[in-house]
Parts: structure tokens; sequence; C-alpha cells
């Protein structure tokens, strides 16, 4: 590895682990007050509005953020005004989108959950689209000039200005709800996007007329990883939609409960999934197959080395998580947690396949991928929902998990010719290799 792409990786790999513990403790810790301060029907409506909400945040960035990454990262000075400019125009188009489903599905989301203050939620929440899109139109920017300072500045100031509020509210008992939250992230969600593009203006020039060829490059691009962004949230919230749909917010609200948990685990797969999306964009077009082979099994393997502990950990001491994590009134996701801490595992292999194949090049795949994964994860949720009450939306996840793992990897075995035993050989050669190079160091200077 030269030295450029060893600064690279640990200039990029710093920034996002910390951008990486620091969304964990400020998401976790809002999530564990609010268990604590909301009652579990106003915890199940907050679960399913911000479920809802996520979705089209989502959709949007899926049309406009890898495209942009990818052709602003290779773009010449020449061609970078033009490619702005049209990211813009296509983040505008879709923003006023996703205000106008908004609007249109606020009414019916209310009467299905029979919370009839939903309607004024969603309204509300137009305004924080509007913010959040400019601050992620600014963060893609920056990132697609290898730099992330401004991105981990920024949000750290979004998330952790709405933790700070619901800290503030917990500590001193003071009265909150659901429409202040909103508030809240509307204020932070400003804030964020000032001072992030006070990072990355001097990346800006514009071409103030509508480049059609460009046009056409980002949509054709973005279009496949539009629709994957979509079928991959859908498929992660779908569970509790219709949880809060066949059953109660109630039970929405517990299974939340279990994906929080879940989420701790998934805290070294973001991180790394950042990093690797312009570096393997990148080696792509220098070195070839080889690499990316190597990129992906080497990154996996990493993620599983860090993940397997606190697997077994959630596994063997679920009651223990759960009474720590939501306190005594969740009991009921105990079981929940022993099961999905088996789909973690799988959750390195599929968030670096789409990965992986979205920067060489290959949307398509991936879109066509999600969206038979989701397509087959609702018929199966609905059907063992009505069955088995909230564990069937555990089995279904898991069930659908390991089909589609199977199909992940006979694509990425004949594309790349990646093995995925090779990935557990890399995680076990994580361990050594971490004692020699950081612990050993460390106890010979000591």
């Amino acid at each position: 590895m030269n030295a450029e792409n060893r600064h690279y990786w640990l200039k990029s790999g710093t920034f996002n682990l910390i951008l990486s513990v620091q969304s964990l403790l400020f998401g976790f810790g809002g999530f564990y007050l609010l268990v604590r301060m909301l009652d579990k029907h106003s915890f199940g409506i907050w679960t399913l509005f911000v479920a809802t909400t996520t979705i089209l945040e989502m959709a949007r960035s899926g049309l406009v953020q890898y495209a942009l990454i990818k052709f602003l990262s290779a773009g010449t000075p020449e061609e970078k005004p033009a490619i702005l400019s049209t990211s813009f125009f296509l983040s505008g188009i879709l923003m006023l989108a996703c205000i106008i489903i908004n609007i249109s599905m606020a009414g019916y989301l209310a009467e299905l959950w029979r919370y009839p203050g939903l309607v004024t939620m969603f309204y509300m929440y137009n305004i924080v689209y509007v913010l959040q899109g400019m601050l992620s139109q600014f963060q893609w920017i920056e990132q697609a000039n290898l730099s992330f300072k401004g991105i981990l500045i920024t949000t750290t100031i979004k998330q952790g200005g709405f933790f700070f509020y619901v800290l503030v509210c917990f500590l001193f008992r003071l009265p909150t709800s659901l429409m202040t939250l909103i508030y809240v992230q509307a204020i932070c969600a400003f804030v964020g996007a000032f001072i992030e593009y006070l990072f990355v203006r001097q990346y800006f020039s514009f071409s103030f007329r509508l480049h059609t060829e460009w046009l056409k490059k980002l949509f054709n691009y973005g279009k496949f990883a539009f629709g994957t962004s979509i079928s991959s949230i859908l498929s992660g919230t779908i569970n509790q939609m219709m949880l809060g749909a066949l059953l109660s917010p109630d039970a929405a609200g517990a299974f939340n409960v279990a994906i929080k948990v879940g989420n701790l685990t998934d805290m070294p797969t973001n991180a790394i999934g950042v990093i690797v999306f312009p570096q393997s964009a990148r080696r792509f077009e220098t070195h070839g197959k080889d690499a990316i082979k190597y990129l992906y099994e080497k990154s996996v393997g990493t993620n599983l080395a860090l993940l397997i502990p606190s697997v077994l950990f959630l596994a063997l001491f679920p009651a223990l998580v759960v009474h720590i994590i939501a306190g005594g009134n969740y009991a009921e996701t105990i079981p929940i947690i022993r099961i999905s801490a088996i789909t973690c595992l799988f959750n390195p292999f599929s968030r670096l396949f789409g990965t992986i194949l979205d920067s060489i090049g290959k949307p398509k795949i991936n879109f066509v991928i999600n969206v038979l994964f989701t397509l087959f994860n609702l018929g199966l949720n609905y059907f063992m929902i009505k069955d088995f009450g909230i564990m069937g939306a555990v089995y279904a996840t898991l069930i659908a998990d390991s089909i589609f793992f199977v199909i992940m990897q006979v694509i990425l075995n004949k594309r790349l010719g990646v093995n995925f035993l090779n990935t557990f050989g890399y995680a076990l050669k994580f361990y050594p290799e971490f004692f020699r190079t950081y612990v050993k160091p460390r106890i010979s200077r000591g």
C-alpha cells in the first residue's frame, strides 16, 4: 500500500470511526432516554414515524449520493461544475416529490396507526426534509473530495443537539411532546447545514444551465441506487410498520428496542462502508477485480472480527441487555434479541455487497437483489406476523437474510471471484495482527 493510500485510510478511517462512535452514542443515548420518558404507545408511534420519514430521506439520498460521489471524485476540473449543478437540480426535484408524498400519506397513516396527531407531525417534518436535504448534499460533496472533518462536526451538531435536548428534559423532568422533538430536529439540521456549507464552499463551481448529458449519467446510475435505497430501508422497517398495522404501535415499539440493540453491533460496518465506497471506485479503475475482491473479503473479515464477540454476548445474555437498555417494561423483547443476534452476522456481507457493486458500476444488480429481497421479506412478514405475532417478524427476517446471503455470495463469486470463507480467515488473522501492531508495542514500551 503506497503512502497516499495509507494516508487516506488512516485519515478517513479515524474520522469515520469517531463519527460512528458518536452516532452510536447520540442515537442510542436518545433512544435510551426516550424509551423511559415516553409511554409504550407514544414510543411506538415515534418509532413508526421515524421509520416512515427515514424511507423518504433514504430514497432522496439513493438517487443522488452515490452517483455524485462516484462522478465528482473521478471528474476532471472542467466536468465538476456541470456535475455539481446537475446534482443540486436532481436533489431539488426529489425533495419536492418527498414533500408531496409526505403530505399525501399523512392522513392515511394517522388512521392506520390510530393516532390523529401524526398528520401535523408529517406536515411539520417537511421543514426538516428541506434542511436535511441541504446538509446531506454538502456532506456528499465533502466526501467526494475525500474529506470527512466537516461531516464529523455537522453530524455531531445534528445528532448531539437532539440528544442534548432529550437529556435536559430527562434530567430535569421537563415535559416534552412528539411535535417538540420535530422542532428540535429542524433547528439542529439548520445549524448543521450552515456549518457544513462553510466547509464545502471552496469546492463550489457551478454551471448555471441544465446539462442533459450529466443529467442522464447521474440519473441512469442513481436510479438503481435510488431503488436499492428504498428497498433496503423498507426491508429494515417493513416489519415494524406491519406490526403497527396488524398488531399495535406498542408491538412496533417493542420490536424497535430489539433493532436498537442490534444496531449496537453495526458501528464497524457503517464506518468501513463509508470509507470503502470512494476507495473501491478508484481501485477498480486502476487495479481491477483482484483489488476489489481483496477489499471486500478483508473489509468483511475485519467487521466479523469486531462483531462476533458482541453477537455472542447478545445471544447469551439477552435479558441482561434488555434490562440495562430499556428497563423492565420490554420483557417481550428478550426472545427477539436472542434470534436477532444471529441475523447481525449477515450485515457486513450484505452491506458491503451493495457498496462494492455500486462502486464498480453495477448498481442494477444491487437494485434487483434488494427489490426481490424486499418483496420476499414483505410477504414473509405478513403471513408470519399473522400466524406468530411479534416473533413472526423475527423468524421472517432470519429466513429472508439466510436465503439472500447465499444469493449475494454466488453473485460476488461469479463477478469478482469472492470466496466468503476467506472473510473468516481474515477475521481470525485480525486478532493476532491487532495484538502485534497495537498491543505488543505498548506492552514493550510499558
